[in-house]
């Protein structure tokens, strides 16, 4: 599919378990502040999570689901866990808001390159049963924790995805991206299927945003993305590295992450590892985001 306006949309139901959300991870690494959110929709409420990282610690959390909402015809009729968005342009350029009693912020957000797009027919949706699209991101604004007031000028993404997961199917999901410039982010989404144990045996799907020859915004479907994780006692992601190759000839394009912060939820049935790396990647330094959410043992 083309990804157009009408896709910023929130989705009708396509019946029993299906979902629709929109995500937005951020980093400002000079101001050591980082944060992710998700509005979503499912089974006629919606649901919101905000986590806010600062000098590397956890500063806000918050979680709400089951919120009441009548057939919202775009996302800025949504609001939930003190988050609330506003679409100033689709695909273009967006407002984020949240208001928490420890911490909140105020930020514009501005599409800096291609999409990355993940079709229905991809294996990685197939397995996931989720499709969806992602956008990098120029983020500015102002946030407040605690008495101190921080000015905010960092890389981040947006997606929107939509589906119907089967977690009897799938034993986890990652979530990878790194933002190395205005010209250059990884996105990177894995699936490893129930009963699964190997890295190597999950689906995956990796595109580079980044800027052709001719100066304008591409996306690069990676032919075969390789991730390699390492993990502390309770295995949460510490390091990780990816080896990206776009075609079977010459060279993979490679980048290498270590944690900046992180932190871990229960969400019930499931659990999130939340977590922001520093990356390195062809001479350049970046941030970005590695969430894992598994089932609970």
């Amino acid at each position: 599919m083309t990804i157009g306006p009408e896709h910023e949309a929130p989705r009708a139901s396509e019946g029993g378990g299906f979902s629709d959300a929109v995500t937005v991870a951020f980093g400002d690494p000079a101001a050591e502040l980082y944060g992710v959110t998700r509005l979503g929709l499912a089974d006629g409420g919606a649901s919101g999570l905000a986590i806010l990282f600062w000098r590397g610690e956890p500063v806000a959390v918050a979680a709400e689901g089951g919120v009441e909402v009548t057939a919202p015809s775009a996302w800025d009729e949504v609001s939930a866990a003190g988050l609330d968005t506003t679409t100033l342009e689709p695909l273009r350029s967006w407002r984020l808001q949240y208001a928490g009693d420890e911490a909140s912020f105020d930020l514009e957000l501005e599409a800096t390159g291609a999409l990355a797009e993940l079709a229905p027919e991809h294996p990685v949706a197939r397995a996931g049963g989720m499709a969806g699209y992602e956008q990098p991101l120029r983020v500015r604004g102002d946030a407040r924790v605690g008495d101190a007031r921080i000015a905010v000028d960092g890389l981040g993404q947006r997606g929107h995805s939509w589906g119907a997961p089967d977690w009897e199917r799938i034993e986890l999901a990652r979530s990878v991206s790194a933002w190395l410039g205005d010209d250059l982010t990884i996105s990177l989404t894995a699936i490893r299927p129930a009963g699964v144990r190997e890295h190597g045996d999950e689906a995956l799907a990796a595109a580079i945003l980044e800027r052709g020859e001719d100066g304008e915004p591409r996306a690069v479907d990676v032919a075969d993305p390789r991730l390699s994780t390492t993990y502390d006692g309770d295995g949460r992601q510490r390091r990780a590295g990816l080896e990206l190759w776009v075609d079977e000839d010459g060279f993979p394009r490679r980048a290498a992450g270590e944690l900046a912060c992180g932190t871990s939820l229960d969400l019930g049935a499931l659990r999130l590892d939340c977590a922001f790396f520093r990356w390195r990647m062809e001479g350049r330094e970046g941030v970005g985001r590695y969430d894992v959410l598994r089932r609970r043992a």
